[in-house]
């Protein structure tokens, strides 16, 4: 009976193509085993407009779509079909996953009959999960299975999840920052909060505003974040020259700006990181704070690459904080790990 029903196991993973997606507020990412990354592509979808209710067609996706951003003539639409890392524009999220799946596949680097396995927020509810699987299905997948974001975050980072000593990872992505205590392979405690990559964007737009005078387009404050951002005023100071347009006169000027202005400008959101990290502290059994106190905090998703922010929560939180290794990466990896252990049950799936 046994070499029975390991037979029928093999048979299943030979006929099954287990493919991992990150879809993600900012970024969408699709994983195979075999292959690794075969997408890292903005979530972003322009459509044509058209006359009357419903989506037009689709224009582009991607990196092409997200430079259109702010850009677009009347004809065309550009649309994030994400927010805070739930689906918030379904059928714009189903024809920007269906064609990212088609991007895949033209490239060979996805077979026909995938078994998806999708990273979702652990705070999102049902109908936003209901979301997500149906999206997945609808771009083509045979069979969904739903993996909690952080639980995802850190496997792909290496942690021990599958041990009872527990360990910490906060993951901050395009919308939201989610924390967790993982141990024997599941979530223990966790916490979230609905400041990601592109509040720190808003963060620096209202900053520059309010000290300038001078409104910055969202791709020229992510610029900014991603060339002088940084967590902790320092030496040496970075500067780097910004034009948006005047609030005097609505023409355009450029500013100078530096990594202390930077600083600053992020002091705010990274307060709310903070406390939401203080808050699952509070909450966690004795047993695992002290495990995460020698093991440290574990940094992931695409927002742990501002400069110094480990050194900021480590002083913070008097824990050692490191980043993981290609953070922005961690989540889709760690789903796609996760799906060969299915049969066994080795982890939550939802």
């Amino acid at each position: 009976m046994a070499s029975a029903t390991s037979h029928s196991n093999l048979l299943k993973r030979l006929s099954r193509h287990d493919v991992a997606v990150d879809l993600g507020t900012a970024n969408t990412l699709i994983y195979t085993p075999d292959r690794g990354i075969v997408l890292n592509q903005p979530s972003v979808v322009c459509f044509e407009r058209r006359a009357g209710a419903g989506a037009g067609t689709v224009a582009a996706v991607g990196n092409e779509a997200k430079e259109m951003l702010g850009r677009e003539p009347l004809h065309l639409e550009a649309v994030r079909p994400l927010s805070h890392g739930v689906i918030a524009d379904f059928p714009a999220a189903g024809q920007m996953m269906r064609r990212f799946v088609e991007i895949a596949r033209s490239s060979r680097l996805l077979g026909r009959r995938a078994s998806f396995t999708v990273c979702v927020p652990g705070a999102a509810n049902e109908v936003e999960r209901r979301a997500v699987r149906e999206t997945a299905l609808a771009a083509g997948a045979m069979h969904v299975n739903l993996i909690s974001e952080s639980l995802a975050s850190a496997l792909g980072a290496g942690l021990p999840v599958s041990a009872a000593t527990g360990s910490m990872v906060v993951d901050i992505g395009g919308g939201t920052t989610e924390v967790a205590v993982i141990a024997l392979g599941g979530v223990a405690c966790s916490g979230s909060v609905r400041v990601g990559g592109d509040e720190f964007d808003r963060s620096i737009i209202n900053y520059v505003r309010s000290l300038f005078g001078v409104v910055l387009g969202d791709q020229t404050a992510e610029h900014v974040k991603k060339t002088i951002g940084t967590a902790l005023r320092g030496e040496p100071i970075e500067t780097l020259r910004a034009t948006g347009r005047s609030i005097e006169d609505g023409l355009p000027r450029t500013v100078e700006l530096t990594s202390h202005d930077i600083a600053d400008a992020l002091a705010v959101p990274l307060r709310r990181v903070i406390g939401v990290v203080r808050d699952v502290f509070e909450t966690t059994p004795a047993e695992l704070v002290t495990d995460i106190a020698d093991a440290g905090i574990v940094l992931t998703g695409g927002g742990a690459l501002l400069a110094r922010l480990d050194e900021c929560l480590a002083a913070e939180l008097g824990v050692p904080v490191r980043v993981a290794d290609d953070p922005l990466t961690c989540a889709v990896r760690g789903a796609g790990m996760a799906a060969a252990y299915l049969d066994g049950n080795a982890f939550a799936f939802e």
